[in-house]
């Protein structure tokens, strides 16, 4: 089972991760990419690279053919997965064995075993391992399945059995949400995965998302590497991991971890894979699933125990016995990590495009933080792919020390050009709820029903406004007695405000490196922030919050984006589905369109009731941000 070139069927950070690991250990590295990251990070650090298609992941990274030529092509003699993607596909690990090449993961069965998710659950309860009550049957109508549901009781998940990441996953709280529940997950795990099959299982209310990081080698030994806490979700995707657990006691670790290993050994596991547990107000843990790879959140297993995770799979996929034994195992110290996501927080989580324009992690770097980036300056992120553009981890000495030093780090280390939850990251971490360890799985969600504050976007100060109109004028040292002065219109979050500059206006001393340092001094007070200035737009950045300014036209905005006759595409994506057709009656609320972007669904809807007058787009079309998508004739009360 040697090996001497891997190729890394993946992308963005995860990419970059192994290319480092597997460079540390003298192996050479091979990227392939889609025509959408030709110039992305993980492609420059390769020792070689092979385009596998264009933008679409089902045409490119999808795409078992063309990275198996790519390994041909190459002379490549081993695979990585990393995560998302291929990583749990038992027909992409099969392949790679009959073509030959080293797949740096478990075995085909165990993937096939472990990728149902009824199936594993069917192994768990068979091994003795506590799972949540729930259908798991192959009859899959709309019939059975409500059947099931009333049987269970609500509210419950309704879950595809293939994949991972929430995707395929829909709550429904009552009988009368249950068939958009159904439809929806369908859909997705589709789209997601290629396969639609379903599975119920009742909610553990306010439940805490506990996994256990576990190994095997290919002699029969199986070790756990202690407990991530991941309840910090929204969505049913991950936001914030830790490890250790701040709930989990040291009786619930042995627990845990034995049963953990139990699932390991039963399905013939080798490499990387971790246990997934909810453990509900009663600390009783039950199984969820397995994923067969490596976690986007092993980097915090990583920093408690000293142990490069990655190399572990290179060892084992070469042959070699496990580096050590469960009793050799150790752990120091506290570890969170922080995903950093395209997406704007403070309008439903929605995904973000653009080129980022700034984002220099190396100004936040310190003791005990370390950052997994897949995106420098200059590179653009698209609607094709998964939203997460890098991760922060901090280690401390302390769960506290750990908080303290990742808010530093997403303070220093802001990314403008797109929008994106560096600041509600800073934020949540520094809430009363996650401090106190009193999170759980719906709470993020609850939150942003119930209009918390954490979800409302800040806004700049006064001071803001000021620094920002001294950028814009482009002269240091603008002073109260200054002979010239005017006022500047500037625009920032929906607000327009006329602002003075020179004589009269507020005195602000500023000065500017050419990486987007800001040093500036008001009220004899010196401070820091970013910016960067791109045509007519400011990007400012403080406290990790990053305001984005424009010098306001004294000129009535061109075409009203806000008028409910117009339904316009979210953000940059695919037309999922169109619902209405031209002459159609509509009403206020209901759906008209769905747009996919960044394996995510978004519904579009009438802002008033009314007739389809047309319908701009087809299904399968690629729009932009703000495509007119459906016009509408108003009702003429409206």
């Amino acid at each position: 089972m040697s090996f001497r070139k891997i190729l890394v069927a993946n992308r963005g950070e995860i990419a970059c991760r192994v290319m480092r690991t597997a460079r540390d250990l003298g192996y050479r590295t091979v990227a392939v990419y889609s025509d959408a990251d030709a110039t992305a990070p993980h492609v420059a650090i390769a020792d070689e690279a092979v385009r596998i298609g264009p933008a679409p992941a089902a045409e490119s990274y999808l795409n078992i053919a063309a990275i198996l030529d790519a390994a041909r092509r190459t002379g490549a003699d081993a695979v990585h997965p990393g995560y998302g993607f291929l990583s749990e596909n038992a027909a992409f690990a099969k392949a790679c064995a009959e073509a030959k090449l080293v797949f740096i993961g478990p075995p085909a069965e165990a993937i096939a075993a472990m990728g149902n998710k009824a199936g594993a659950k069917r192994r768990m309860i068979a091994a003795g391992v506590p799972t949540v009550p729930g259908y798991l049957g192959d009859e899959q109508d709309d019939e059975r399945l409500t059947v099931e549901a009333q049987a269970l009781g609500f509210p419950l998940l309704v879950k595809a059995v293939a994949g991972g990441g929430g995707r395929g996953m829909r709550l429904a709280n009552s009988l009368a949400e249950l068939p958009e529940a159904l439809a929806g997950a369908r859909r997705e795990a589709k789209a997601a995965f290629g396969d639609a099959t379903l599975m119920l299982e009742r909610l553990i209310a306010q439940g805490r998302h506990i996994e256990i990081q576990v190994f095997a080698d290919a002699h029969g030994n199986a070790v756990h590497l202690g407990e991530r806490d991941c309840t910090a979700q929204r969505r049913r995707q991950k936001v914030i991991e830790e490890a250790p657990s701040p709930i989990v006691t040291p009786a619930m670790r042995d627990a845990m971890g034995r049963d953990a290993v139990a699932a390991t050994l039963a399905v013939g596991y080798r490499g990387a894979g971790t246990v997934e547990f909810i453990v509900d107000g009663e600390l009783r843990h039950y199984f969820l699933e397995m994923n067969t790879r490596l976690q986007v959140e092993h980097p915090v297993t990583e920093m408690i125990t000293g142990l490069d995770l990655v190399e572990w799979q290179l060892r084992i996929a070469a042959g070699e016995t496990l580096p050590l034994r469960q009793e050799q195992i150790r752990f120091e110290g506290h570890a969170i990590e922080a995903r950093l996501y395209a997406e704007d927080p403070y309008a439903g989580f929605a995904p973000q495009t653009g080129t980022v324009l700034h984002f220099r992690p190396e100004d936040a770097l310190r003791a005990g933080v370390r950052f997994d980036a897949g995106i420098a300056e200059g590179g653009k992120v698209n609607p094709h792919y998964d939203p997460m553009l890098a991760k922060l981890i901090a280690h401390g000495r302390d769960r506290n020390d750990a908080i303290r030093r990742l808010i530093a780090a997403l303070e220093d280390a802001p990314l403008l050009g797109v929008a994106n939850n560096g600041r509600f990251l800073r934020d949540l971490l520094d809430h009363q709820r996650f401090r106190a360890a009193t999170m759980h799985t719906s709470l993020l969600d609850e939150w942003a029903a119930e209009g918390e504050t954490i979800l409302r976007q800040p806004q700049p100060t006064d001071a803001d406004w000021q620094l920002a109109a001294a950028l814009f004028a482009g002269r240091p040292g603008w002073r109260s007695d200054s002979v010239a002065s005017f006022d500047l219109m500037l625009a920032c979050s929906e607000e327009n405000r006329k602002v003075k500059v020179g004589a009269g206006a507020t005195a602000i001393d500023w000065t500017a490196d050419a990486h987007g340092h800001l040093c500036y001094t008001e009220d004899g007070i010196t401070r820091h922030a970013t910016m960067h200035r791109d045509g007519d737009t400011l990007y400012l950045a403080r406290d990790a919050a990053v305001f984005v300014f424009r010098e306001a036209s004294p000129l009535p905005a061109a075409g009203n984006r806000n008028d409910p006759a117009i339904a316009r595409a979210p953000v940059a994506g695919t037309v999922a589905r169109l619902e209405v057709g031209t002459g159609d009656t509509v009403i206020a609320g209901q759906t008209l369109a769905v747009i996919e972007a960044m394996k995510m669904e978004m519904r579009v809807t009438a802002g008033a009731a009314g007739i389809v007058a047309a319908v701009r787009v087809l299904a399968g079309a690629q729009v932009e941000a703000g495509a007119i998508l459906v016009e509408l004739k108003l009702e003429e009360s409206t």
